[in-house]
């Protein structure tokens, strides 16, 4: 029978990133939530940047998007966050040009050590890359790499890297086929 040793959990984050993380929230919940969808896109970009946020000024972000940590977050243009995004940013996302992260999507960038007693968090970054999509309530882990063009399917489980110019889709996520763009001439 295996011993089991009790550890204490000591959290990896300072205080100091902790009193950053409430006065973020406070700030986001009384001066961006109220906004309608459609309007206040530029004080809320605004915000982001007092917080660290590197963020293209055609950038898009609904208001009912949760942001844990604004200064590990990156957004080139017309990138969009839409509703209820859960972007668990302990470690960076960064959005590439034209692409759009779908509603009630959760970006989880950390995760625990299950082989340590303690489960000491451990974190890595989600990339999106340029043209890429991911559809509604999707959930993306840790490392993840969405490629240039990718199309993520609704409901998907991302777990691993999307290779560009293909469509994914199913948990875990499994390639569906390649994605081409007709241009109208």
């Amino acid at each position: 029978m295996n011993k089991i040793h009790l550890s204490i959990y000591k959290n990896k984050l300072s205080k100091r990133n902790q009193i950053a993380r409430l006065l973020w929230s406070i700030v986001w919940n009384l001066l961006a939530r109220p906004f309608p969808r459609s309007t206040g896109n530029q004080w809320k970009l605004f915000l982001l940047r007092i917080f660290g946020a590197k963020m293209h000024k055609k950038a898009k972000v609904y208001s009912s998007a949760r942001i844990f940590m604004p200064w590990n977050l990156q957004m080139s243009e017309y990138s969009c966050l839409s509703p209820e995004v859960d972007c668990y940013n302990v470690d960076k996302v960064i959005i590439g040009p034209y692409s759009t992260v779908s509603q009630k999507t959760y970006l989880c960038t950390a995760s625990h050590d299950i082989t340590k007693s303690t489960h000491p968090l451990i974190t890595a970054p989600i990339i999106i890359e340029a043209q890429a999509w991911v559809g509604a309530d999707v959930f993306l882990g840790m490392g993840v790499t969405i490629g240039e063009g990718a199309v993520v399917g609704a409901r998907a489980s991302v777990f691993k890297n999307v290779e560009a110019w293909t469509v994914v889709g199913g948990n875990p996520v499994k390639f569906i086929k390649n994605r081409k763009i007709e241009f109208n001439k």
